[in-house]
């Protein structure tokens, strides 16, 4: 249902407040005020008001004065200006001075208090809008910003590493050397894949509509624990993989699988270095509504200060291992176009959880 409109009614006659209320109260919320004391205390009490209608006559400043005085702390209101002496310089001053919308004579007409509100309230949902639309692009701004800075940064290291192994590689002889610096490359290009990687899930999550297709998960995870098969081996941790599906579920595979492989990686990653009894798990329990994923870890968990901060992009909470910040960004954004969620817990030594929530589509 539709929330009603709130409108704030400004005058010094008893009358007019009675009869404005009267008249628009089955239609609208309306606010009364005698004064522009009591105005300004029902504006921050009530801030969902969208219209302001005020005298120019009241007895402790006039209505263009007041308009003016709450711009900066009320910004979003449309204001509208009552007046019997509708003379060009209170027109010119209103417009110039309390950013005046629209006049309405007094005494007023229904039909036009109506029209009026009418028109404050479309240009309030445009303004909201623009205001929306602002903050979107300061936001996809401030992302490209660092992603710009990403690029010439993450981008040349490795580039740099390779460079400069080759020009070392001229002027060795010694087999021996040589290897070393094929070792030193290839660390480098296995860092430049992965920014790579990074880059494509960033831009997979942007273009394009969902693929859905009906998800089984044992397949999906076994196809997941197999691309770690070797990690696990080499790094000596044990991952333990729990499907509980009795329903049809569907989403887009691709996208599944970048949110578990982001996940994945970091819980391996960030295990105790040298630690034994290193345990990765990833389990599954569908519903007919929704699949309840959930990651965990006995690694070297998460900071308290950086919980709120992981899902940042470019932010990297430790220093253990390579990453490029781009991981627990794009689950986030892969999640949002899911209409998913995700629970993080977390203690430092003892490890982390993710719990993510993925309606069926």
């Amino acid at each position: 249902m539709q929330k009603a409109l709130e409108i704030l009614y400004i005058d010094d006659e008893v009358n007019n407040l009675v009869g404005f209320k009267a008249n628009f109260r089955y239609d609208y919320v309306v606010h009364t005020a005698s004064n522009t004391i009591e105005a300004q205390e029902l504006l921050l009490a009530h801030p969902d008001i969208r219209i302001i209608f005020c005298d120019q006559r009241m007895p402790q400043e006039l209505g263009v004065d007041f308009l003016h005085r709450i711009k900066k702390e009320f910004p979003k209101p449309i204001r509208i200006l009552l007046t019997a002496y509708a003379d060009m310089e209170t027109v010119v001053d209103a417009v110039n001075k309390g950013h005046i919308f629209r006049f309405v004579r007094k005494p007023w007409m229904e039909e036009e208090i109506i029209s009026a509100i009418e028109e404050a309230n479309k240009f309030y949902i445009a303004n909201s809008m623009l205001e929306i639309k602002n903050q979107e692009l300061q936001k996809a701004y401030d992302e490209l910003d660092k992603f710009a800075y990403s690029v010439s940064h993450d981008l040349r290291d490795p580039l740099t590493g390779v460079l400069s192994a080759v020009k070392l590689g001229l002027e060795f002889n010694s087999i021996e050397r040589i290897h070393e610096l094929l070792i030193l490359m290839d660390d480098s290009l296995v860092s430049l894949d992965a920014y790579i990687d990074s880059l494509r899930d960033y831009y997979l999550l942007r273009r394009g509509e969902l693929m859905l297709s009906e998800i089984n998960f044992e397949d999906l995870f076994g196809n997941v624990k197999q691309f770690y098969k070797m990690y696990t081996q080499n790094k000596e941790v044990t991952f333990q993989i729990d499907v509980h599906q009795t329903d049809s579920f569907k989403s887009d595979k691709a996208i599944l699988e970048l949110i578990l492989h982001n996940l994945l990686s970091n819980a391996f990653k960030y295990q105790h270095k040298g630690g034994t009894d290193q345990v990765v798990r990833l389990a599954v329990t569908t519903t007919d509504e929704q699949a309840t994923i959930v990651v965990s870890d006995n690694g070297i968990g998460i900071s308290p200060e950086h919980i709120s901060d992981i899902f940042k992009l470019f932010f990297r909470g430790s220093d253990q291992a390579k990453g490029m910040g781009f991981g627990l960004y794009n689950v986030q954004n892969a999640l949002l176009k899911l209409q998913g969620s995700i629970d993080v817990k977390s203690q430092p030594n003892i490890g982390t959880t993710f719990t993510v929530t993925i309606p069926s589509k």
